[in-house]
């Protein structure tokens, strides 16, 4: 513990994000630079407890008190090889993670937690910055040919630390780019594309191929997969999409949210001018309340929207923890993000406890409004409540509802053929053993696809996990380490 008295002295601070008016005119990341003087202070905060239940609290295990005493001393380039020791893309989780770590944070039993995203990421983009980060190459190869089905932050992970254990590593992903959910799901103004960039530059380098454009279970079957590889690693995510089975369903301009946010992604990427499905003076809707939703509302105020509404069935979170999630669970509370920010400034709202009854459509077949009704809390099975009923006007409607559960396409039917009984658990995802292999010997399973819709640090938690199964498989043995226990849950 560097300073005894840092959390009495210093408060937790975060960098400003950057105005409003000006942010919404660009798509680059939201926040400005912070000063190594604040950010060792932030550091400082740290009590370096006896028992860091910041450590339970991230499924990747990250050794956060020495970072940060690390970072109180200004010993970078310490403070990195700490932060990869566990971590393989901190530049990703110090951006998308939702922290359960500070939600855990001893600290935040009687105040703020520690900044503990902010730490990490000013160091890995110090680290990059000063040309740390560079290839590792294996001293060694096995021989052994994998496969990854996949190229989001699972994926990458697992082919990260199976091409460093000396396996040849060939990622497939279905898009015409590397980076899953992080490259076409996340907006640009939430995580640029460099960040993705260099991170496979330096994989590249290591030995990991990566195939784009190649639908696995069609372009290449599971069976033809299995011949050529040793192992396969399905790590596609869990992207089934929920849907909103009501009355006009099928009018034109409602869309799945990741129907919407991937043309946006496409034209920062240069594909496009203008996204061919553009909120530009519309009257947008926004169907859900979670992180999803919040990245349609900032980029339809980006695309010039008229308006936008986002709702959701769920009552508004309380703005601090309650009794009934104590400390050091995750709690669910009311967030202001900087898409929310830029909501408010602009007169949108958000509209709790309410649900969608209705589409209404024009003489063309687009929709033009949406009808509501609001609800009682979910212990009433969200009940609705008469004479509550209203219409707003919708023209681009985006459903942000989340996922539920891997899409079962023709890979997967013809493993789930192959591997018999159980090859999906009771919730509809691909099983897996204590090692993550399922039921098809030799194919194994990381992230999303195996435990349901979670979190950026639990796929990259996974993938390391699942590589270490895959070497053990492959060579009767391991030095790649093992994060996480195969039945824990999410905290969120």
């Amino acid at each position: 513990m560097a300073d005894p008295k840092g959390f009495l002295t210093h408060d937790r601070e975060l960098p400003a994000r950057r105005p409003v008016d000006v942010r919404i005119s660009d798509w680059r990341e939201v926040y400005q630079d912070f000063s190594q003087e604040k950010l060792t202070k932030q550091a400082a905060r740290c009590m370096d407890c006896g028992i860091p239940f910041c450590h339970n609290g991230c499924p990747l295990g990250n050794l956060i008190p020495e970072w940060n005493d690390l970072v109180y001393r200004t010993d970078w380039r310490e403070a990195i090889e700490r932060l990869h020791a566990t971590n393989n893309f901190p530049e990703f989780t110090g951006r998308l993670c939702p922290a359960p770590c500070e939600a855990a944070c001893v600290l935040g039993i009687n105040s703020d937690p520690v900044a503990i995203k902010r730490v990490e990421v000013e160091i890995i983009d110090r680290a990059f910055a000063e040309g740390w980060v560079t290839p590792q190459p294996p001293a060694v190869k096995t021989g052994k040919k994998v496969a990854v089905v996949g190229s989001g932050p699972a994926g990458l992970a697992a082919a990260q630390q199976l091409t460093r254990a000396g396996h040849d590593v060939v990622v497939f992903e279905r898009a015409d780019r590397a980076g899953g959910l992080l490259r076409y799901g996340i907006p640009e103004f939430k995580m640029e594309k460099r960040h993705i960039e260099r991170r496979l530059e330096q994989m590249r380098a290591e030995g990991t191929e990566f195939r784009t454009g190649v639908n696995v279970g069609v372009d290449i079957t599971a069976a033809e997969l299995r011949e050529q590889f040793d192992a396969v690693v399905l790590s596609g995510g869990a992207t089934q999409w929920r849907d909103l089975p009501v009355a006009g369903r099928e009018l034109k301009g409602i869309y799945q949210a990741m129907e919407y946010l991937p043309l946006s992604n496409k034209v920062q990427e240069g594909d496009f001018a203008v996204s061919p499905i553009s909120a530009e003076g519309k009257h947008v809707v926004v169907i859900g309340g979670g992180d999803t939703g919040a990245d349609c509302i900032g980029t339809a105020i980006r695309q010039g929207a008229a308006s936008v509404t986002q709702l959701e069935i769920m009552p508004q979170p309380p703005r601090s923890r309650p009794g009934s999630q104590p400390w050091p669970t995750f709690p669910i509370l009311f967030k202001m993000e900087s898409a929310h920010e830029e909501l408010e400034d602009g007169g949108g709202q958000r509209v709790y406890a309410v649900s969608t009854t209705e589409f209404v459509g024009d003489a063309d077949g687009n929709v033009r409004a949406l009808r509501l009704v609001e609800v009682e809390g979910p212990q009433n099975g969200f009940k609705p409540i008469p004479g509550t009923e209203r219409e707003i006007p919708a023209e681009l409607v985006t459903l942000s509802m989340g996922f539920v559960g891997p899409e079962k396409g023709a890979l997967l039917q013809d493993l789930a053929e192959a591997g018999g009984d159980g090859f999906y658990d009771a919730r509809g995802n691909v099983a897996r053993d204590k090692t993550y292999m399922s039921k098809v010997d030799g194919v194994f399973v990381a992230g999303d696809m195996g435990r349901g819709q979670s979190l950026i640090v639990w796929a990259i938690a996974e993938g390391r996990a699942a590589a270490s199964g895959v070497d053990r498989f492959l060579t009767g043995d391991t030095a790649l380490p093992y994060p996480i226990l195969p039945t824990a849950r999410p905290l969120v």
